[in-house]
């Protein structure tokens, strides 16, 4: 970790994704922020990737970010309302893992994915909900139960239990080297949310970090500030680093590599060659190689 001064302020949480990854363990809990295909953290992801990380459990609005970890072996379990990349359907990798039954997982609904997020991040043990009330998904995920209200009503209502996150990992467009962050495109898809939903090691990726001062500027309004220092533990600053998904306005998806990627599901072989050109590789020749297309 450095100790740049930026503004005056000697305070500084900038690392590197290989930072992050080294304060990841075996069978942790990880939250990984964006949706779908946009705005997720590849550059950390692509890091756990090339690690000796095994047994984790990922928790995401899903896109590559959990297909590619368990293209990579990575994962044992999956927590997830949906497993897509946006202009393909299903995520590829997601859909080989799960059906050769490489990883364990239960259904949830949406809503109550982000009950139980909210929950966490709330530090309460569980939300009260009537989604699910008359469906399987309370018989097919062993997670969920019931309660009845504690007033006159007497409803049963299902109760959602928190997602506990033993670490979380999103990408920004701004923030400072504090970690005070923004989003300037359309949605924060709750990034906050998993932030707060783990207790340590909540780390971010930024496309640019500016001073302090600078980023209501760069934010527009103080509403895409939603992301406070102490909400974060370490801050990469990686131009690039939700490629090949999107991050707006900065650019969009990268639709021809996200191409190469979901074609590399085809076989074991596919995936190799994939792997040897796009992900055995620093960052930084990432980088350059996608910018050389």
């Amino acid at each position: 970790m450095t100790d740049t001064p930026v503004s005056g302020i000697t305070h500084s949480k900038v690392i590197t994704e290989d930072d992050v990854v080294a304060q990841l363990q075996d069978g942790m809990t990880i939250g990984i922020g964006g949706w779908g295909s946009r705005r997720k953290p590849m550059s950390i992801v692509r890091a756990m990737a090339r690690s000796g990380l095994r047994d984790l459990t990922v928790v995401s609005y899903a896109g590559p970010d959990l297909g590619l970890l368990c293209a990579s072996g990575k994962v044992s379990r999956a927590l997830y309302p949906f497993a897509s990349l946006d202009s393909i359907a299903l995520e590829p990798h997601f859909r080989a893992a799960r059906q050769s039954g490489t990883i364990d997982d239960v259904p949830w609904d949406e809503g109550m994915f982000l009950l139980g997020l909210q929950a966490a991040a709330w530090r309460v043990p569980f939300l009260p909900s009537r989604v699910g009330l008359g469906s399987d998904l309370i018989v097919h995920n062993p997670m969920l139960g019931t309660v009845c209200s504690p007033f006159e009503d007497g409803t049963e209502l299902v109760a959602v239990p928190a997602i506990r996150l033993d670490a979380a990992i999103c990408h920004l467009n701004r923030s400072d080297a504090r970690g005070n962050a923004a989003f300037l495109g359309p949605d924060l898809y709750f990034d906050d949310l998993f932030l707060r939903a783990a207790p340590a090691r909540r780390f971010i990726s930024v496309e640019k970090i500016v001073p302090t001062e600078d980023l209501v500027h760069e934010a527009g309004t103080e509403l895409r500030l939603r992301i406070a220092r102490m909400m974060v533990d370490g801050v990469v600053e990686r131009p690039g680093g939700a490629l090949f998904t999107s991050c707006v306005p900065d650019y969009e998806r990268d639709e021809g590599l996200q191409k190469e990627y979901a074609s590399a599901a085809r076989s074991a072989e596919s995936w190799e060659t994939f792997k040897r050109e796009w992900l055995d590789l620093a960052e930084e020749e990432f980088q350059a190689k996608v910018a050389a297309r």
